[in-house]
């Protein structure tokens, strides 16, 4: 599953276009769900207010994450440390208690995440305090729309129609963002990539409406760790796909992730 949000795994040269591009076709791919909602569904709008003014200040700072500091550096952290902050913020607010076995496997999938990611010892080589700064400010907002969101589905009677809301809510607010930042060119690369953003709008939906779904059955928590699962397929496709070398380090973390989703899967 993955932010999103997401989690998007940007390239280096992100920025505020190709965000709103991906942010405006799920609105394309959802705005004719709204009809769904009832009236009833409408009692969980403080919660999709509060997430998509998250969301807009998570996509601010990826973006600015990416173009700030490396991404050997930036992915791991923004993504690795996001799972942890949000157990231990479900465990204060919303009161969800994990076992030990739960807490040790959030800990092993975690890891695994970022040895998976780390691109080896040259990425911190040169540690930019700027970058990981954003990176971790990026991880706290992740915690953030995730524990949001957990209890917003939750309340809503319709946990589908709440993520419709929720991601026409997000384009709303990124077409005006990605004009302050970039102008009129925004208009032209929307032109060019809407196709790319349309695939990858759809794709969005599907995965973390998928997530929202999930937190309304188990733990957000777990939610939140199983989601950043998706290095591992990434990992493989490497792998399989594009023939890069298979190395002991790779093997040894998607063990621990599997061995993290076994006791999270076992508590």
């Amino acid at each position: 599953m993955q932010n999103e949000d997401a989690s998007v795994v940007c390239p280096a040269n992100a920025d505020s276009r190709s965000v709103a591009t991906i942010s405006i076709c799920r609105r394309e791919n959802v705005v004719a769900a709204l009809s769904c909602r009832s009236s009833e569904d409408w009692l969980d709008w403080p919660w999709l207010v509060a997430s998509v003014a998250i969301h807009l200040i998570y996509f601010a700072s990826l973006i600015e994450s990416y173009r700030t500091g490396d991404l050997g550096q930036v992915y791991p952290i923004a993504r690795g440390s996001a799972p942890l902050m949000t157990a231990a913020a479900t465990t204060v607010i919303v009161g969800e208690r994990l076992s030990l076995v739960g807490w040790t496997g959030i800990l092993a999938l975690v890891a695994g995440v970022l040895l998976l990611s780390a691109r080896g010892g040259r990425d911190l080589a040169v540690v930019d305090r700027r970058a990981i700064g954003f990176a971790l400010f990026t991880a706290i907002t992740v915690c953030g729309y995730s524990v949001v969101d957990g209890i917003g589905a939750r309340a809503s009677a319709n946990p589908n129609a709440y993520s419709v809301c929720l991601f026409i809510g997000i384009a709303l607010v990124m077409v005006p963002y990605a004009l302050y930042r970039d102008g009129r060119d925004v208009v032209p690369a929307m032109h060019l990539y809407w196709r790319r953003g349309l695939a990858g709008g759809a794709l969005q939906f599907l995965s973390y409406g998928i997530a929202i779904w999930a937190m309304t059955i188990v733990p957000i928590a777990v939610v939140a760790a199983l989601r950043e699962t998706s290095v591992l397929f990434g990992a493989t496709i490497a792998v399989v796909l594009l023939k890069e070398p298979l190395r002991a380090v790779r093997i040894v973390a998607a063990l621990m992730i599997v061995c993290g989703l076994i006791l999270i899967r076992v508590q």
